[in-house]
């Protein structure tokens, strides 16, 4: 169903309605769930598993709309950006600037001064340290005789308490703008009551009543309003590791100097015990954020203050945390890892719609029974098989069409039982279709010569007929399909198993009456389900053990002895591994006398069964062409070697075939 716009009112009060021409549909599926499950189906049945399947669908898209690949490459570049963006060092220099202008002033003050005390003054400001850290702590004690020079050095101690404050609190900075004694007194007891709050909080107390208060009270200093203590602990957490990320991103040198104007502007006992306090609670509340990396941000670019760098460096640990949150890199990671809020306010609107729309991919695929999450990942259900196995049916059939073998799909399902054409009366026990118009009939029939009266029974038991049935001939189908190395390297591996499953899935909806097992071999064989089938993924094993896979075919077929035994094989090399007396299998290549003796005895016992054994052949191996010609003499079958591409239309047919012959 697509949108329509609704247009107001005409003026003779009627609706007009007409297409979308708003944008995209906002009715439409965002995926076609059908098309996205053939697209996993066909990497897994060529080799793949589910998981990589579904994440490699999610990093490409679908049905043209981006992927996460696309995301990514997004907050690729927004990263590299922010690393460009300026000197993290800046900060020195702004306190540079701000000294030599301060310095530069009581210069100027004490050259007009004649007295001693003033030679004493130039004398001590010659000898100052070298270094910015230095010097700002060598004049904290003194003297000076310029106002504007005094000033100015204050206000460098206050810019570096508000730039260290802000750097753990966004909202510091507007905060301490115009510093008084009471502002300082509002965030010490700020601080003082996050330390109470926290330490609440990591002894697993109740703290929603608190953490309610503390915001009333202090949310001046929180502009991200975060909702519970969680969102509290996750912003400062963050901007502390940023912090600490920043100082290991600048030179030994800079980062030496920096720390020192940092301790300094913490002077205030009080206040360098609550922010140590503070630092202590963060690391223990977040102990897995990155705090000992460096942000990797290039020399360059606009010189950038302390908050401002602890910023810059938050925002790259933003981007590339959703870049690991977008790799889906994690066992069992899936889009509901990925932090929406944070990928909204670092890549906007249309990023979140866009992996929205993938995530409700991922969500559709499970809740419309496609895929199921269990301990060991992501599987295939049943449904997602039969779908597979229908498309590799319908792709089956346009072979056969196309190459002039007939349309054989044929919707009507299959039955047991094949109808005469003749009826008879419904007698206690039958399980014989009911004959629904004769059923009718007859009722209207009494009813005409004995009428009933009103509430009386419209149908009764002599009414009813059924349709008599002859037993229609039955098979028993062991398909054994090669499961070895071989076939994956040259690419049989995919068709071998779309084969099997369009096979079952024919069965399955046209021929119920049939029994199909199929049962994969290489060093040993097993019986598969078609969702384990669907899932067999390539094992590095030698051998392919025939022989198991016949003994087994054989159980399958004595589990029906009514049925007419067929078995089908498909395989790309010759016997080199049989059953050993112990129940293992013994390996060696080239195949040697006795394994095929053990492989040909269990032909001979099929053949006694009765059993017919057609055997598909993959390749060119001469030593394999040798053995199906010797077995398919010995045991009366047939050897068919199709191109790959046509593999499931040789299988399909032949069972086809092979049906037509038994009516």
């Amino acid at each position: 169903m697509s949108a329509e716009r609704y247009e107001p009112r005409d003026p003779h009060g009627r609706f007009r309605y007409g297409p979308w021409r708003g944008g995209p549909d906002p009715l439409a599926a965002p995926y076609d769930v059908r098309a996205a499950i053939d697209k996993i189906g066909a990497d897994v049945l060529s080799a793949g598993n589910v998981r990589d399947s579904l994440r490699e669908l999610l990093r490409e898209g679908l049905d043209g709309r981006g992927g996460l690949d696309r995301l990514a490459e997004k907050i690729r570049r927004m990263r590299n950006a922010a690393r460009k963006r300026g000197d993290l060092g800046g900060t020195l220099d702004q306190v540079r600037a701000a000294l030599d202008q301060a310095l530069a002033s009581e210069r100027e003050a004490l050259a007009g001064d004649e007295s001693d005390d003033a030679r004493f003054a130039e004398m001590e400001l010659d000898t100052l340290p070298d270094d910015v850290a230095g010097a700002v702590r060598g004049l904290d004690a003194y003297d000076w005789k310029s106002p504007e020079a005094r000033q100015t050095y204050e206000q460098i101690k206050q810019m570096l308490q508000r730039e260290v404050l802000d750097a753990q609190f966004a909202g510091m900075k507007q905060a301490l703008e115009n510093p008084d004694p009471e502002a300082m007194a509002r965030v010490k007891d700020m601080l003082a009551d996050l330390n109470q709050l926290l330490a609440k909080h990591a002894r697993s107390e109740d703290t929603t009543d608190a953490f309610a208060e503390f915001m009333e009270k202090h949310g001046e200093f929180f502009p991200e309003q975060p909702e519970t203590v969680e969102e509290l602990i996750d912003a400062l957490a963050r901007r502390q590791a940023a912090a600490q990320r920043m100082m290991n991103s600048l030179s030994p040198e800079q980062r030496e100097q920096l720390g020192q104007l940092m301790s300094d502007a913490l002077a205030d006992a009080d206040l360098a015990s609550e922010m140590a306090q503070l630092g202590d609670n963060l690391r223990a509340l977040r102990p897995g954020l990155d705090r000992g990396s460096d942000a990797g941000m290039r020399p360059g670019g606009e010189s950038l203050g302390y908050s401002d760098a602890v910023e810059a460096v938050a925002e790259i640990a933003d981007l590339e945390a959703l870049e690991a949150q977008m790799s889906q890199s994690g066992y069992g990671s899936t889009l509901d890892d990925v932090d929406v809020d944070l990928l909204e306010q670092r890549l906007g609107h249309e990023a979140v719609r866009d992996f929205q729309a993938l995530r409700d991919l991922e969500r559709e695929l499970e809740e419309q029974g496609y895929l199921s999450r269990g301990d060991d990942g992501m599987r295939l259900t049943p449904r997602a098989v039969r779908r597979l196995g229908q498309t590799a049916l319908k792709r089956v059939f346009d072979q056969l069409a196309a190459s002039g073998n007939g349309d054989h799909a044929d919707h009507r399902t299959g039955s047991a039982d094949e109808p005469t054409g003749l009826t008879r009366p419904w007698v206690f026990g039958d399980e014989l279709p009911i004959d629904a118009s004769r059923t009718v009939a007859n009722s209207l029939r009494r009813r005409a010569l004995h009428p009933v009266e009103e509430g009386g029974m419209l149908l009764d038991v002599e009414d009813f007929e059924v349709t008599e049935t002859e037993r229609r001939t039955t098979a028993a189908v062991a398909l054994c399909v090669d499961l070895s190395y071989s076939m994956v390297q040259d690419g049989r591996w995919g068709p071998m198993k779309q084969t099997a499953l369009a096979l079952s899935h024919l069965i399955e909806t046209r021929f119920r009456q049939d029994a199909l097992q199929v049962i994969g071999f290489n060093r040993l064989a097993r019986k598969l389900s078609p969702v384990q089938l669907a899932e067999a993924e390539p094992e590095w094993i030698q051998g392919t053990n025939l022989q198991h896979a016949l003994l087994l075919a054989t159980r399958h077929l004595r589990r029906h002895p009514d049925a007419e035994p067929v078995v089908l094989v498909v395989t790309d090399g010759e016997p080199t591994a049989h059953l050993t007396g112990d129940g293992g299998a013994r390996f060696q290549w080239p195949s040697t006398p006795e394994t095929i003796r053990a492989t040909v005895a269990q032909v001979d016992e099929l053949a006694r069964f009765g059993a017919t054994l057609n055997t598909f052949m993959l390749g060119d191996d001469p030593g394999l062409s040798r053995f199906v010609d010797a077995i398919a003499r010995r045991a009366g079958g047939r050897v068919f070697t199709p191109d790959i591409g046509r593999l499931g239309e040789y299988v399909v047919s032949d069972y086809l075939q092979a049906r037509r012959g038994r009516r």
